[in-house]
């Protein structure tokens, strides 16, 4: 549709890479972003939902994205990105690193290029959701083209 503008830069990116996906929204909530999105998008099993953290290395951040209800390995992390080790990165450094609010930050879109891991029981899916780039926003797309499009690394990033 002529002059159609994409809710947010995430819709965007999917849109130009003519990547097939369903945009879910639902109430927010003011914590806990990847549970909430859990309680309703309740077409999927809690695995196939994503949460999307943002790990720090010194200066440089890096993007995790994992099950909701798992938690993140910040050892798995740090081998895998070849660094000596991670941390969870201070949500004002995210927000200014990928231009989105914590609770809608997302791979897609981000104002600057970052590494991204998925963690690989994405791949178990026909369907991943991840955000939409805000908070009440999800899009489900297949783990593939969600790699394709964010450039990432598939590895183990699940804490025992």
């Amino acid at each position: 549709m002529a002059g159609h503008k994409p809710a947010t830069k995430a819709l965007e990116v999917l849109e130009q890479a003519k990547v097939e996906f369903a945009q879910h929204s639902f109430p927010s909530g003011q914590d806990h972003f990847g549970d909430n999105a859990a309680a309703h998008l309740t077409h999927l099993e809690p695995d196939q939902i994503m949460k999307t953290l943002v790990v720090a290395s010194g200066k440089d951040l890096a993007i995790a994205v994992l099950p909701v209800s798992y938690h993140l390995s910040l050892k798995k992390v740090a081998k895998a990105w070849g660094v000596k080790s991670a941390e969870m990165a201070d949500p004002h450094k995210a927000q200014l690193a990928t231009g989105y609010i914590p609770g809608g930050i997302t791979a897609l879109g981000t104002k600057k290029p970052l590494t991204v891991f998925l963690d690989e029981s994405a791949t178990l899916w026909p369907t991943i959701a991840v955000s939409g780039g805000r908070r009440g926003l999800d899009v489900e797309l297949s783990p593939d083209d969600y790699v394709i499009v964010t450039g990432a690394t598939v590895v183990d990033v699940l804490a025992e």
